[in-house]
Parts: structure tokens; sequence; C-alpha cells
């Protein structure tokens, strides 16, 4: 229902009586089932999500957005929502005997700053506390600081972890609506369209979105910055410039290395978007030019010892992590781990690893969700890297976007150490972005028939299949003689080009 249904008295009531039994729903489930008692807290909370999602709507006024995209936006919050009260009730059942499980959380993080923020908020304390009293928690203090304001609102009698995981599923739908806006401005509707239900279900996404993770903030931030960029480099329009300076603003508080990454994006794409007048003139270049080198200077002697450290501490995580990894380190020369961890971090999580790991049902589960959802869109990105070198777009939008995407992506796997956790939940903070190209892609190959995204499908599931025995050896008994990576990877590309030659002949 958008702003023009919330005219009709009769729409209004209806739309006030299902956030009340929302509320009421949430309420019971958050207490365990046994109390209604905070059911005023998730009705303001409700409230105030359903004000973000029409907030978001009133901005794509200029792009007449179909309603199927209203009901998808909707649709998109009820569904990280009701993930989040799946992970509220499933996990301390079927999960794991630790306080982060037992307590409904799926990530660590999420649960550590959660926590802090209750505790904050029940204090006597100023909440800007927030930014200096709880690094160990929050490291930047931004989202603790909404949480534990937003507890002190809602006056919540108990810790509801459900009242945060309501704006962070709404915030994060936002994403959906912004990406179709921005994707329609570059490529058209019927690329827009493919991109918005893509971002509605691509499980990375869902999974922030229904855990109380900054990423999932970060999503949404991107995507309505480059939407509101776009807005105006096509119209000089002060409330998209507005729009524009207000995503990197918000950013900073939740992170500021994701803020300045947000404005390197900016800067990049308002090259082509803007169709590189800035370099008209020395009098607009010369200082864009110095301004940029002065803020990457800043940032580096901000966080040049962190990232001489970074690596180091890394690589020692991943050895300490898997038994495989320190084998390999073992025998590479030093100079080649850096580069076999950011290589190793980017294809994870790896579908044939997720596969056949044990471990709990629902954390299988789990695995095999988020690894089958990056391994599809690591393959449209790869090949739409491929077009972008073959259409020579370099200089342009799609190029811009690929360009960022990869940097970002390496980057979150230099912090991560090619993590399971960390490193991908750092790159998803551009899904968006991501998925916006691999819609592109797709749509491209479908234009032309150009038999490559084919061939690079099943070179994929031919890698698998190669990869397949050699994970399952690692946990149960079973025989296999290749057990050397290098072997690995060389009977996937031989099976890849002798696939490539039998595709070609046969055409």
């Amino acid at each position: 229902m958008s702003f023009q249904s919330l005219k009709n008295p009769k729409k209004l009531l209806t739309t006030a009586a299902l956030l009340a039994g929302l509320a009421l729903l949430l309420s019971w489930v958050s207490s365990q089932f046994r109390s209604l008692q905070d059911w005023p807290s998730f009705l303001i909370t409700l409230t105030l999500g359903y004000g973000l999602l029409l907030a978001g709507w009133r901005m794509l006024r200029a792009e007449d957005p179909p309603k199927w995209l209203w009901w998808l936006l909707i649709g998109g919050a009820l569904l990280r929502l009701a993930l989040g009260v799946f992970w509220l009730v499933s996990l301390p059942a079927w999960g794991y005997d630790t306080p982060v499980q037992q307590a409904g959380y799926v990530m660590e993080d999420a649960f550590n700053r959660d926590e802090a923020a209750w505790t904050l908020s029940q204090s006597e304390g100023s909440l800007v506390e927030a930014f200096r009293g709880y690094s160990g928690r929050d490291q930047y203090g931004g989202l603790l600081f909404f949480s534990a304001a937003l507890y002190r609102l809602t006056s919540a009698d108990a810790h509801q972890p459900l009242l945060i995981l309501i704006i962070t599923a709404a915030f994060s739908a936002l994403a959906v609506s912004f990406t179709w806006a921005f994707v329609k401005r570059i490529w058209g509707q019927r690329t827009a369209k493919l991109a918005a239900w893509a971002l509605a279900l691509y499980p990375e996404a869902l999974l922030l979105g229904s855990s109380q993770m900054r990423e999932a903030f970060g999503v949404a931030l991107i995507a309505g910055s480059l939407y509101a960029l776009l807005w105006f480099a096509g119209k000089r329009d002060w409330a998209a410039f507005a729009w524009l300076c207000l995503g990197p603003v918000m950013a900073f508080p939740l992170s500021p290395p994701f803020a300045f990454a947000l404005v390197v994006l900016l800067g990049l794409v308002a090259l082509p978007a803007f169709e590189w007048k800035f370099f008209s003139s020395p009098k607009i270049w010369v200082p864009a030019a110095l301004i940029t080198l002065a803020g990457v200077l800043i940032f580096f002697f901000q966080n040049g010892q962190w990232l001489v450290e970074a690596a180091g501490w890394q690589a020692y995580i991943s050895r300490n992590a898997s038994g495989w990894v320190a084998r390999q380190f073992d025998k590479m020369p030093l100079w080649a781990q850096v580069p076999f961890l950011l290589t190793y971090g980017v294809f994870r999580p790896l579908l044939p690893a997720a596969v056949f790991a044990d471990g709990a049902l629902i954390w299988r589960g789990i695995a095999v969700w988020r690894a089958l959802g990056w391994t599809l869109l690591l393959a449209m990105l790869i090949y739409a890297s491929y077009l972008v070198i073959r259409t020579k777009s370099w200089f342009k939008l799609p190029g811009m976007l690929l360009l960022v995407t990869w940097g970002y992506t390496l980057i979150s796997s230099y912090r991560g150490g090619g993590d399971l956790w960390d490193n991908p939940r750092y790159r998803s903070a551009f899904a968006g972005v991501q998925i916006a190209l691999a819609a592109w892609a797709w749509v491209q190959q479908q234009e032309t028939k150009d038999p490559w995204l084919r061939r690079a499908i099943v070179g994929a599931g031919l890698m698998s299949v190669w990869w397949a025995p050699w994970y399952l050896r690692r946990y149960a008994t079973f025989e296999w003689p290749i057990v050397e990576i290098q072997h690995v990877i060389g009977l996937g590309l031989a099976s890849l080009v002798l696939y490539i030659i039998w595709d070609w002949v046969s055409a």
C-alpha cells in the first residue's frame, strides 16, 4: 500500500490492523510463546519499518515504479523478517550448544552487538558511549547506538532481538527497489526487473537482512546512492543531490571504511554518468584529483599499519583454521601466500565443500544455500567481466561497476583472510551492484545468444565435479588418488577445454 493507498481511510485501517496483528504475533514468538506484554514495542517498530518502506518508495516517484515492485518490496521485507524469526526459534533447538545459537542468532557479531545495545539502553548513561565504550562489541559504534536508541524508544520490558531485526529487514528490502531504479536508469526495464527479483531472493542478502548486521544496511545505502547519482546526472535535481549526500553520511557511523568505499564507487560511476565532463576543464579535474589523492593518502596513513598487519594476521587465522590451508602454505613461497589467500577467499563459500561438509543439519542447509547463491553469482560476474573486455566497456558504467566490485571483493578476501563468514559478508555489502552486473550479463547473453555463458556454466560444473571427490575424502572413508590441489585444478581446466572444443565443433 503506497502513499496513495494511505489516503483511503479503509486501506489505512486495513494497514493498521495488519501491523497490529503482526506485532501481536512477533511479541508472542519473541517471548517464547508465553506473553504479549511487549506488543506495543513491536507495533511502534513495525510502524517505523513500514515508514521506511514508504519513504524509500516515495524516493522512486520520478521512475513511475510498477505495482509489482511495491509488492516485491513488501514481500522482501517480510521474507527477511520471517527468516529472522525462523533463526530465533530453530537455532536453540537444532543448532549448537553455544550462547550465540541458543539465543537465536546466526552471527556472533550480531549477538555481541545486540547484547551490548540492550545493556546500554537500560543504563543511565548517554548513548554516545556506543562510540567509545563498546569497541569490543561494535568496532565503529553506529549500529550499536541505533540499536540502543530503538530499545529506549520502544521501552520494551525485556530484551527483544526481533525489534532490531524489523528495521534491518525493512532497510535490507529497500535495496530491492533501489536496485531496480538504478538498473532501470542504466539498462532498462527488463534488466531492472531481473535484478530486483534476484536481489530479493539472493541467499547472502537474505541472511544479512535476517540478522542484525550492518552490511544489510550497506546494500541499501549503495543501491540508493547509485540511484540518486544517476538521477542527479540525468536531471540536476537538488532533491537527488540531497539523497546522494545522505548515503555516505548514513554510512559513516556504521563503518568509516565502508563510507570511503561508497564514495569511491560514486566517484568512479560519476565519470561515465556525466560522460567524463569532469575532464573537460582543468579547473574541474585538477581540484577533484587533488581531493581524491588527499583522501587516499589520509586513508592509507590512518590504516597503513592495519594493511601491513592484516595479511599476516589473516594468514595466521586461516592456517590455524584449516589443516589443508596450512599444508598449502608449507608448500609455497612466502610471496605466494597472500595471492593464494585472496583467490581462496573469492571462491568461498565453495559449493562442493558445502555439500560434503559435516555438521548440524540446519548449518549444512545454510552452507549449501549460501554456496549455491555465490557460485551462480560468481559465474555471472566472470561472464560480465568477459563482456566488458569484449565490448571494450572499461570506461563505461559496466566497466566502472566491475572495477569496484572486483576491487572490494579482493579487499574483503584480504581483510577476511578467506574466512567463511567475515569475507562473504564484507563483499555482500555490494550485492546490489554484483547482481545488477549479473542481470545485465544474462540479458546480454539472451539477446546475442552468446555461447560463452553456457560454456562458463558447464565449465564451473565440471570443475565442481572434480572437487567433489577431493572434498568427500576429507569427510568420509573414501579413497581418491588425486590429492594435490594443482592436479584437481588441472583436471578441471582440461575438462573445460575439451568441452569447449566439442561445443565449438558441434555448433
